[in-house]
């Protein structure tokens, strides 16, 4: 991949708004975001083995969100939230170190 395909990928800062368990999975959440001035959107991702959805709530999280919207269990996705894998393998969401407005881009 060249720079130039990278700087196609839209990276935002995300408020995680609201946060549940998707009926018949152990494994998605599906997630409200705010953007800011972009309003809210829908994200279902695989990160319920390491994460209650009720401490998700209030985090600011990192997510690509220039994805083609993609179903999941009959759930629409609106883009796709970072993460990095930890030690045992579970899941660890990307967050910022400092409070940052929601829908700020990240260059």
């Amino acid at each position: 991949m060249n720079i130039e395909e990278f700087q196609k990928v839209e990276l935002r800062v995300a408020e995680v708004r609201e946060a549940y368990r998707v009926e018949g999975s152990d494994k998605l959440i599906r997630l409200v975001l705010g953007l800011g001035e972009a309003g809210e959107r829908q994200v279902v991702a695989g990160i319920g083995k390491a994460y209650a959805p009720e401490h998700l709530v209030g985090m600011e999280i990192v997510i690509v969100a220039n994805l083609e919207p993609r179903e999941l269990m009959g759930l629409q996705s609106q883009g796709m939230l970072l993460a990095a894998e930890g030690k045992d393998g579970q899941p660890v969401i990307l967050t910022v170190a400092e409070t940052v407005p929601p829908g700020t881009p990240i260059k």
